[in-house]
């Protein structure tokens, strides 16, 4: 057994006892207490109705001993499976296996059905089902809409368009699916491109141009705000150099374009670790949750 699984292997087994001996203090439960809801729904046509029910609101394992208070069974093994998943990631610092290989695929299940969920209620719920069937959606699932509000028929485009992505399923039909795609994709470009064009590109233009020198009401110099403006244009003109290639680089073009290369590399640097930082929070995010919220340290 080579040193490195060795020690991996001793790190792992002390853990487990130390998340036994954790356990076995009582940690790792879920308290929950009742806590009273109350909501009014409105119709132009009818009484206001209130609608009252309870929900469990989680308090920290300081409070169980508290009135009202209750342990939660469900909420408990919900919460050890998240802690069991995310020890299993972890493990492929050990190395890749069939614990992480296995967590990976619930963690890629999971995530796609509660997409579609989410999608469904979102999307097929709210602006297609609702739209075309009020009147049904109103006594079933939204009791909030209008009773005068009337089917929008421009709506059966989209619900058309999306039997027809169904086709993709049928072996001989599958290219019927091709026509909704293509609209769906050309649609979506054509839309990101003037969120790009409006949000990216101008606001580039936009923030680019600036004055080099930055002058006080009083008309005094502030050179804090001139510098920061000429570095700032110094170095998006040099970039612009360097993309330039109608040229040869030779003279001052040369060293510009060098300047420009440098401004590069301190962008992708800076985006790299904004990259980095981001993933060290979500990684103390998750130490957080073991610590704190699984083993109550």
């Amino acid at each position: 057994m080579k040193q490195s699984t060795l020690i991996w292997t001793i790190l792992m087994v002390a853990g487990g006892g130390f998340l036994l001996f954790q356990a076995s203090k009582g940690n790792g439960r879920v308290y929950v207490r009742e806590i009273p809801v109350e909501a009014t729904a409105s119709q132009p046509d009818s009484e206001p109705q209130v609608y009252q029910w309870t929900k469990n609101q989680q308090v920290p394992q300081s409070e169980k001993d508290d009135p009202g208070v209750s342990f939660s069974l469900s909420r408990t093994v919900g919460l050890w499976v998240a802690a069991f998943c995310t020890l299993a990631i972890f493990s492929f610092l050990y190395g890749d296996n069939p614990l992480y290989k296995f967590t990976e695929a619930i963690f890629v299940g999971v995530s796609a059905g509660y997409a579609m969920v989410v999608a469904f209620w979102t999307e097929i719920a709210t602006n297609l089902f609702a739209k075309l069937l009020p009147g049904l959606a109103r006594i079933t699932f939204y009791p909030d809409i209008d009773s005068t509000t009337r089917p929008e028929l421009l709506y059966l485009i989209p619900l058309v368009l999306s039997i027809l992505l169904l086709w993709r399923l049928s072996p001989k039909g599958s290219w019927i699916a091709r026509w909704p795609l293509a609209f769906f994709i050309g649609a979506t470009a054509g839309i990101r491109l003037i969120s790009y064009l409006e949000t990216d590109f101008i606001g580039q233009l936009q923030s680019t141009v600036m004055p080099f020198l930055v002058f006080a009401s009083d008309g005094s110099l502030l050179w804090d705000k001139s510098l920061k403006n000429t570095v700032f244009i110094v170095g998006v003109l040099s970039c612009m150099v360097y993309f330039f290639f109608s040229i040869e680089h030779e003279g001052i073009i040369k060293y510009v374009s060098r300047l420009g290369i440098w401004v590069l590399m301190v962008t992708f640097g800076a985006s790299f670790a904004y990259t980095v930082m981001g993933r060290i929070a979500l990684l103390s995010g998750r130490l957080v949750f073991l610590f704190n919220d699984w083993l109550g340290i």
